[in-house]
């Protein structure tokens, strides 16, 4: 799993089948204490309920298609839930 920040959200003209009602909300990555690393990238929001601002944990690649359902439709990231606290052990 990867943290994140939703910092916006993106409005798609056209859907692919299987994505309608799917928000895709705009994230960037960081790092486990929580400072900004890489660049932001588009994730679909499996929750529907993850919005700006929110620490949310989201997955990459083969299992981010299969966080979705329908299984396997064409994306990169998504959002699996929303963090309440991180804390580190020392």
């Amino acid at each position: 799993m990867l943290l994140g920040k939703v910092i916006g959200t993106v409005t798609p003209s056209i859907s692919y089948e299987g994505l309608e009602g799917v928000p895709m909300l705009i994230v960037q990555p960081l790092d486990k204490h929580q400072r900004e690393t890489g660049k932001p990238l588009v994730a679909a929001d499996a929750t529907r309920q993850a919005g700006p601002g929110d620490l949310i944990y989201y997955e990459g690649g083969r299992e981010a298609a299969l966080a979705l359902d329908p299984w396997f439709v064409p994306v990169d990231h998504t959002i699996i839930g929303i963090v309440d606290a991180v804390s580190l052990r020392k």
